[in-house]
């Protein structure tokens, strides 16, 4: 064997046991309503201008927001599956309904068998074995939520979104707390920023809220249905505890949920206004500073 043949297999046998390179990505979980392009994880249409820094490698795990959660969340899953296997991690944003999303995803997936991808999706947002090998659920580091939906809102109790798509439905509070075991989260922390700049709807959200949900979903305080919590400044109302501790009056948090902001000032509404707004804001910030 001569001295080049030599060097092109050492080459070749170097790469073959080089491991494959990790890579850190963000994934945006839209709620009700949807927006961007279904299958295209660039599109950022439901949050706001695409240039904005999110995150590393920032994608947007974009569903209709719309039909069932049971019915959309195979989308989702193949996002998961692009981005969150073999030795590539990912963090995870989600707003409103988009809470609702990955709680059941992962209640009900999260320790399935999944193909390692290749993170290079076709134009359905699927993409292809990396090498033929599974793992067990996905690579997450974490997960924020902004303005979590996954206890329902009253909005959906009464009738106050007159609407007829199907997603209405699971929004219910009783609905979406049995919908699956909340505190089955694959040990993945659940950071949640609960805004309370609410005014349109206070007289049907219990407590604090930010004109969509109440602080009891947002706060992810467990239960079978919702009550009213507040911020320190509300002698009438029992308190959101900041972290893990269970809400004044002792209503627990579900597991692996913490509560990282709570808007004392009341400055933050629910809605990206078509800029990354409200308490979506304030998740991106924290979002930029940690998912690195």
């Amino acid at each position: 064997m001569s001295n080049l043949h030599r060097l092109v297999l050492a080459l070749f046998l170097s790469c073959l046991a080089a491991p494959a390179m990790a890579t850190n990505y963000t994934l945006w979980v839209n709620g009700r309503g949807g927006g961007g392009q279904i299958g295209n994880y660039d599109s950022f249409s439901y949050w706001g201008p695409a240039s904005t820094a999110a995150g590393v490698n920032k994608k947007a795990a974009n569903w209709d927001g719309k039909r069932r959660i049971a019915s959309a969340s195979p989308g989702i899953r193949d996002a998961l599956d692009c981005f969150c296997t073999g030795n590539n991690w990912c963090y995870i944003a989600v707003h409103s309904a988009g809470d609702l999303m990955i709680g059941y995803t992962l209640a009900n997936y999260g320790s399935s068998t999944r193909y390692k991808k290749n993170a290079t999706p076709n134009a359905s947002g699927q993409c292809g074995n990396s090498d033929g090998s599974t793992q067990s659920g996905w690579n997450i580091k974490w997960v924020n939520v902004a303005s979590g939906a996954a206890g329902g809102s009253e909005l959906a109790d009464v009738g106050s979104w007159a609407v007829s798509d199907e997603l209405t439905k699971d929004l219910k509070t009783t609905t979406a707390r049995a919908l699956y075991n909340h505190n089955d989260t694959k040990a993945i922390w659940f950071n949640m920023f609960a805004g309370a700049k609410g005014t349109l709807y206070s007289s049907v959200l219990p407590g604090q809220d930010d004109e969509v949900v109440a602080y009891h979903s947002t706060g992810g305080v467990s239960g079978s249905s919702g009550a009213g919590f507040c911020n320190p400044s509300d002698w009438f109302c029992n308190d959101l505890t900041l972290g893990t501790a269970a809400a004044e009056g002792g209503r627990a948090k579900w597991s692996y949920h913490t509560v990282k902001f709570r808007d004392d000032s009341e400055a933050y509404n629910h809605y990206a206004n078509g800029n990354w707004g409200g308490i979506i804001s304030v998740v991106r910030t924290d979002v930029v500073n940690n998912a690195r």
